[in-house]
């Protein structure tokens, strides 16, 4: 498996890969017909990839076979109070790659990108009820600090819970 920073041509099968793992991890915690109805050409006009400049989101590609697998995003943490922080805005990988490390090898670059840019504390946001993603993040060493969210993503409302840990 091969990790590198996303290109702007990425956009098409990372928005797959988004798409794909948001129609089977969410299936039961949000309707059915929205998640139906989820395209990927209507994500990838949104990324930003292939830019230097730290205030904007950067995104990790997780590549078998020179086809993309995963996914994640890392950028400053746009909570209040909490400017000293990190966070990891999105980790996806392609449904039928869950379990074979993808998502384990695209957390620690999530997590050693940020620590190279000298930030000592990482949070991220989880789907309330997601209870694999839970699962996952508290393997690597994160827990929930308490704080929870509702408001609107990709035009569905949600119910967040964040997690927080700290970096090497």
């Amino acid at each position: 498996m091969l990790l590198r920073p996303a290109e702007p041509a990425d956009a098409d099968a990372v928005a797959g890969v988004h798409v794909r793992s948001w129609q089977v991890a969410y299936r039961g915690l949000l309707p059915d017909e929205y998640l139906d109805g989820l395209r990927p050409g209507d994500r990838a006009s949104v990324y930003t990839f292939g830019s230097s400049d730290p205030a904007v989101p950067h995104t990790i590609v997780a590549l078998d076979d020179g086809v993309i697998v995963g996914f994640a995003t890392t950028a400053p943490a746009r909570d209040d109070g909490l400017a000293d922080h990190g966070e990891l805005a999105a980790l996806y990988v392609e449904p039928s790659e869950w379990g074979t490390g993808a998502g384990r090898a695209l957390i620690a670059a999530a997590r050693q990108h940020l620590a190279e840019q000298s930030i000592g504390h990482a949070l991220l946001w989880v789907l309330n009820g997601n209870q694999r993603a839970e699962r996952f993040y508290r393997i690597d060493g994160w827990a929930p600090d308490g704080a929870r969210k509702t408001g609107t993503v990709w035009g569905v409302e949600v119910d967040e819970v964040r997690y927080r840990r700290a970096l090497p």
